[in-house]
């Protein structure tokens, strides 16, 4: 059985979020023989945990990046032996698995690592001091002093290193204070590639950190494509409608299978969010029709639901500025200038009096640390279907076609979408 982790971008909101545990059901259902693990790669927004709460959905676990770790080569100890036990033991394991070290105790508790240098070192030894070799001595006399031991979450490269630089044969793993295995040169001799699905996004540098060394098995996205090379050829489901929840469905449906109640809520959480309550301009027929076919499985409304959701979306005065911009936030590289462009919603402007000083000052902070040329963050009115947009400032800036309200701020009537309305926008301002 393999293991493959489902993941979406780095700033998760609950369209990535939701597809992603839906899609890890449908591939345990289509897979039984593999095992298929949803998580998340950044951390959610106060809105997306108030909402996934308000749902009783637990998100999926943290999981920071996918290079290869220690506790991945790691072994296991199959034999215990005690540092009173007489070199007989050791000699019976080295005939069945010549071993090149072997974890060692003292009533049970984990002491160190015997080697068959420490074995030679002693019977050398010996001679040379014309010891009796004829006596067969205990584990612990022969032992010798212990290296420091390696961590669980050490990356591969660095123990490989480690243990390189080292004149043992092998280190032992320790995780929460804990002895859990060891580590020889045989382990390093190939790193090991994590299984991972792409879900909402394929550009590399929006991905879980690590990606370059993992396995991309499958891409389920409803966005541009600029993804990574690949070694074999792979599944990918790109297509451009409203939500990558849809994109889900539609798999369901291809399958001839339908979500259960608990999945079905999940998908329709993240079209109605995507699709800010099928309002949006990236909404397609087909994101209408698996929204209402959803919310039968489910048991409410399309607008009702989607109400329900929006209803635990945080004022935008009461969040920490910089955290609120990077909640939804996307970089691009367009012919050598480097955009940011966030995006969040509200359930009105009226307070944007309240904050827009401080948001403005927070994207110049997020610009200079992410070392971009112009950043912005469009903030959606899902119920009047309106937005503003805050800019640092940027040359290009004065080609937008929207009307200047104040300095940094302009006004954005009828626009709700990131990709389908203010990107296309920002890259005809920069001349492209």
């Amino acid at each position: 059985m393999e293991k493959y982790y489902i993941t979406g971008h780095k700033n998760p909101d609950l369209d990535t979020i939701c597809s992603a545990m839906a899609y890890a059901k449908l591939k345990s259902i289509l897979d039984p023989d593999n095992e298929y693990v949803a998580v998340r790669c950044g951390h959610l927004g106060e809105s997306c945990k108030n909402i996934l709460a308000a749902l009783e959905i637990t998100p999926p676990p943290y999981m920071p990046d996918v290079y290869p770790k220690v506790k991945d080569v790691m072994l296991s100890p199959n034999l215990m032996v005690e540092k009173k036990a007489s070199m007989t033991e050791i000699a019976k394991s080295y005939k069945d698995t010549n071993p090149s070290v072997t974890p060692i105790f003292d009533g049970g508790k984990f002491i160190g690592l015997l080697s068959i240098d420490d074995i030679t070192a002693w019977y050398l030894e010996g001679i040379r001091n014309g010891n009796d070799l004829s006596r067969i001595p205990t584990v612990g006399e022969v032992m010798r002093d212990q290296a420091e031991p390696l961590l669980a979450g050490d990356l591969f490269e660095d123990a490989k290193k480690a243990l390189s630089a080292s004149p043992k044969r092998g280190l032992s793993v320790f995780e929460d204070g804990e002895f859990i295995g060891y580590v020889t040169r045989r382990c390093f001799l190939k790193a090991p590639k994590y299984n991972v699905i792409l879900m909402d996004h394929n550009e590399p540098r929006q991905s879980i950190k690590g990606i370059e060394t993992a396995n991309v098995a499958e891409i389920i996205d409803h966005h541009r494509l600029d993804t990574m090379k690949t070694n074999t050829p792979i599944f990918i489901d790109a297509e451009p409608l409203g939500s990558t929840c849809t994109i889900v469905y539609e798999l369901f449906v291809r399958n001839k299978l339908m979500p259960d109640k608990e999945t079905a809520k999940l998908l329709l959480t993240g079209m109605m969010s995507d699709t800010l309550i099928l309002k949006s301009p990236t909404t397609t027929p087909v994101d209408v029709e698996a929204a209402h076919a959803l919310a039968e499985i489910v048991g409410e409304s399309v607008q009702n639901f989607g109400i329900k959701i929006f209803s635990h979306v945080e004022s935008l005065s009461a969040l920490k500025p910089e955290k609120a911009i990077l909640t939804d936030f996307k970089r691009y590289t367009e012919k050598g200038v480097m955009l940011g462009i966030g995006q969040c919603e509200a359930t009105t402007l009226n307070d944007l009096d309240d904050y827009k000083d401080k948001f403005l000052k927070a994207l110049e902070d997020v610009r200079l640390k992410n070392g971009l040329d112009w950043a912005v963050v469009m903030i959606t009115d899902v119920m009047k279907e309106n937005s503003v947009l805050l800019s640092t400032d940027f040359k290009a800036s004065k080609n937008l076609p929207y009307a200047l309200l104040e300095e940094g701020i302009y006004d954005m009537p009828g626009v709700m979408s990131r990709k389908k309305q203010l990107l296309p926008e920002m890259l005809f301002a920069l001349g492209m």
